[in-house]
């Protein structure tokens, strides 16, 4: 067949136009054309719908209209999201008189967004920011908060995200590992100097000193060779350390006579024998500093000049110190006079009543309830007093007792179906411990002979 001459001037003009094309043009219109080709040979049923991803439907062999405002259109949504995705991070440190509502308000951000995140589900605790703490604080290039990150502890972070109905909380748990150490003391000053060079912390101390509260009054009862043991766990996070946990086991001699106490899931203290740790009433009402009288018959009254029965305990503390009932009970006096100053009496079950006197503040009053370790009232020198001290009696039946002697009612033992758990847990708690008891004291005969030598 002879091509006319028209077609190949043709042809050539197009050859010599894609030839001045530059190099991506060339190259898209190859593609193209490939694309084409393989449209033209792909063997297809009548009527069947062809569908490329991203594209509308294509019918062969019909013409077809290709809504591109429509592809357009969700482009442009695309792209309005990367932008929206593109966030800048910002780290808060809350001070002094700080809110979140001020914090965000500082930031750029209206009243309506901490509105709404005051009242998302969960977010409640960014209502009590403590100074030192820290947040960080997301915004998207529309000035809008879009997220925000508080680290509540060293565990647990609250996640805050933009939701379409406003925020949602979320709360993010890190992997926490125990790790068992153990504390070993002979007391040759006083328990916090002996607790202390045994590397345990003033939090530690305290809490190893009201697991025995009930038992030894840690004011009046603690003597020179006097020793504890202790078995605790020590928290970390990635290989971090991050703070003591719980008292697992320990065990103290106070003259002579041994206590020991193991922790069980409950949370709660127990003898081996599973006896509960608590008891009744506290051995002392206030937290341990030093005595300035024992419990006599009869002292010399400094101020009186003159002997008189001493039926109490005088614990001499700085004034403003918490004073704590002894036991749960009814206030039955809560007044002043001018030999007791500021004093309370509260009646307990079991025909006892326990007095407070010479308080600097009483925190409660006549005919009200209340729980044993609950703060009654502030050491002070009121009434026939020369320094500040709490004086506390115990009375049972109307007789004076001593407090640091009298025997107290015990609270409930173990529940009966947990004791068989209890038992095999207790055993291997203490056993523990005095391994390790036994070890710290040989390492501690070790470096004293090396002193020595």
């Amino acid at each position: 067949m002879k091509i006319p001459i028209n077609s190949v001037n043709t042809l050539n003009n197009i050859i010599n136009l894609y030839s001045q094309l530059p190099r991506k043009h060339q190259m898209l219109i190859i593609c193209c054309s490939i694309f084409m080709l393989f449209l033209l040979v792909l063997p297809s049923n009548p009527g069947q719908e062809h569908k490329v991803a991203g594209l509308p439907s294509v019918e062969v062999g019909k013409k077809n209209k290709l809504e591109l405002t429509n592809l357009a259109a969700e482009t442009i949504k695309a792209e309005a999201n990367a932008s929206d995705n593109a966030v800048n991070w910002q780290t808060v440190n809350v001070k002094s008189g700080d809110s979140l509502g001020k914090i965000l308000s500082g930031l750029g951000f209206p009243a309506k967004t901490t509105h709404q995140i005051a009242n998302t589900e969960g977010a409640d605790i960014l209502k009590r920011l403590k100074v030192g703490d820290e947040l960080q604080i997301a915004s998207n290039e529309q000035q809008k908060l879009v997220a925000l990150s508080y680290a509540v502890s060293p565990v647990k972070t609250l996640q805050l995200s933009k939701s379409e109905s406003g925020f949602e909380v979320a709360f993010d748990e890190k992997q926490v590992e125990r790790r068992i150490s153990y504390a070993q003391a002979t007391i040759k000053s006083n328990f916090w100097n002996a607790a202390l060079g045994a590397g345990m912390t003033n939090a530690q101390i305290m809490n190893l000193a009201n697991i025995f509260g009930w038992d030894i009054d840690f004011a009046l009862d603690i003597r020179a060779g006097d020793n504890f043991s202790v078995m605790y766990e020590n928290e970390y996070i990635d290989g971090e350390f991050v703070g003591h946990g719980a008292i697992l086991a320990a065990e103290f001699e106070n003259h002579g006579e041994m206590f020991q106490a193991v922790r069980f899931k409950d949370g709660e203290y127990y003898t081996p024998s599973g006896k509960s740790m608590r008891k009744s009433f506290l051995r002392a009402p206030v937290s341990f500093n030093y005595i300035s009288s024992n419990f006599k018959p009869k002292r010399y009254h400094p101020i009186l000049k003159r002997y008189k029965a001493h039926n109490g305990v005088d614990y001499r503390a700085p004034t403003g110190t918490p004073v704590k009932a002894a036991g749960s009970g009814r206030v039955i006096a809560s007044t002043y006079n001018k030999y007791n100053g500021n004093y309370v009496f509260i009646q307990h079950a079991n025909s006892i009543v326990t007095k407070y006197l010479h308080f600097s503040k009483r925190a409660v009053k006549k005919g009200q309830r209340v729980k044993q370790g609950q703060v009654i009232g502030y050491v002070g020198s009121t009434g026939l007093s020369q320094a500040p001290h709490l004086h506390y009696e115990f009375l049972l039946n109307g007789v004076h007792r001593n407090p640091r002697t009298v025997k107290l009612p015990e609270a409930l033992p173990i529940n009966k179906q947990y004791k068989e758990e209890f038992t095999a847990s207790a055993t291997q708690l203490l056993t523990e411990l005095q391994g390790s008891k036994r070890t710290l004291l040989a390492a501690t005969d070790v470096s004293q002979q090396e002193i020595a030598e």
